[in-house]
């Protein structure tokens, strides 16, 4: 499972003109489920997300997680993150999920983060959407947990 963190001052995600979700301090989530995902990978990116230490504590260091500072989470699905650009100029996006695996990865992504998070909000699967961000820093993350080896 892929995602691309950003540490923002504000943001916020339309679809067809309105507002589907929108936070204050907090994290953008680009989330991107890829073949062989499953449940688990989504757990441990969660778990991972919810204590990465991208906000500054008092001395200015990032030491603090968004769980520490009371900041939300607005999650969005983004399947253009598993592009392949190898092969040419026009990306090739075979390694994300199928649509349907995309959308049930997402949702259970989602449903566990509102039962850990106070405060999480979402664009709208599969929709085309306008997200507009303030990043703040900037500080953007990459973050990528492969399935477990069996």
């Amino acid at each position: 499972m892929l995602a691309m963190v950003q540490r923002v001052s504000e943001a916020h995600v339309e679809v067809d003109g309105q507002t589907t979700g929108r936070i204050g301090r907090g994290l953008l989530v680009l989330l991107c489920a890829e073949r062989g995902d499953s449940e688990a990978e989504g757990e441990r990116l969660l778990a991972k997300l919810l204590k990465l230490r991208v906000f500054s504590d008092e001395g200015g260091k990032m030491n603090r997680s968004v769980q520490d500072v009371g900041g939300g989470l607005l999650i969005v699905s983004q399947f253009t993150l598993a592009a392949d650009t190898s092969g040419g100029n026009r990306p090739s996006f075979g390694a994300a999920a199928a649509p349907d695996d995309g959308r049930r990865l997402y949702d259970a992504f989602v449903q566990r983060a509102r039962e850990s998070h106070p405060e999480v909000h979402t664009g709208e699967f599969a929709a085309m959407m306008q997200v507009h961000l303030v990043n703040d820093g900037p500080v953007t993350i990459p973050m990528r947990i492969a399935p477990a080896a069996t």
